[in-house]
């Protein structure tokens, strides 16, 4: 084995007895190492390692793809299991997000970000290694750091916002980053929220890496929530990367699933609690 990842939160579950939420989280494991790949929310983190038989304490570091509720909320109950634990992160994880979402035929600004500051979680164990770059974290796997948006359809949802003096601007979500595994089949990249662009997260592992073979993409890719043409181009973007396995999740909405199972056919899955990648 080289790789096998297994989903531990997710909206949806692959079987009876396990726990869905909005969020998302990933069991990463390599020969001879664990890598954590966010939370969740916190509520189905633990009962789910549990049911999948998967040992949090293994895990050497947890990986955290950006500073939103639904991928930190998770981060005090794995505190709870284990003594103490290495969290990868950019320096922005913890900035002060916002939803913006219509209540009352008004906008309103709702808190989204990480629900504690790093002094209190560095107080329960928590050790931060904050990186703005690509770097390799364990062997043959990387963080992909800050990505470059290059692609111009990949223009994110100017709902997440941050403060901006007394209002609010359009969030850049530098901090947005995913997992690649360097295996003999090819790239393996783990999504979390895919803020950045799934096509640039792609494009940037492949050059990053040399490796142009990209065996399969799992995670979240915010389709769902993405502005409606930013979608066709996604999809031909993908197809002309001829990836071997495209497991959505999470954030890539319902409609999105629909169209990416008609196109991609045997080569698409819904990577739901419990799905299992292994290389």
């Amino acid at each position: 084995m080289e790789c096998r990842i297994t989903v531990l939160c997710e909206n949806t579950v692959s079987a009876p007895g396990l726990l869905g939420e909005h969020g998302f989280a990933a069991f990463v494991e390599i020969p001879g190492d664990t890598v954590l790949f966010d939370t969740g929310q916190g509520y189905s983190l633990v009962h789910n390692a549990l049911r999948l038989r998967k040992n949090l304490a293994d895990a050497s570091q947890l990986v955290l793809s950006h500073g939103h509720y639904d991928h930190t909320g998770g981060i005090l109950a794995l505190l709870g299991m284990r003594d103490g634990c290495d969290i990868v992160a950019h320096p922005d994880v913890f900035s002060e997000r916002f939803w913006v979402m219509e209540t009352d035929g008004r906008e309103k600004a709702v808190s989204i970000g990480m629900p504690w500051p790093e002094t209190y979680l560095s107080t329960r164990g928590a050790r931060f290694r904050l990186e703005r770059a690509f770097t390799e974290i364990a062997p043959n796997v990387f963080i992909t750091g800050e990505v470059p948006r290059r692609t111009l359809f990949e223009l994110g949802s100017p709902k997440f916002t941050v403060r901006a003096g007394k209002g609010f601007a359009m969030d850049p979500l530098l901090d947005d980053l995913s997992l690649v595994l360097k295996t003999s089949k090819g790239l393996v990249i783990v999504l979390g929220c895919a803020h950045a662009g799934v096509v640039n997260i792609m494009r940037h592992a492949v050059e990053k890496t040399g490796v142009s073979r990209i065996h399969a993409i799992l995670g979240g890719t915010h389709l769902g929530l993405s502005p409606a043409p930013q979608f066709d181009p996604t999809i031909e973007a993908l197809k002309s990367a001829d990836i071997g396995l495209l497991a959505v999740s999470h954030c890539t909405g319902q409609q999105p699933v629909a169209r990416l199972a008609s196109e991609f056919g045997e080569r698409f899955a819904f990577g739901n609690v419990g799905f299992v990648i292994e290389v």
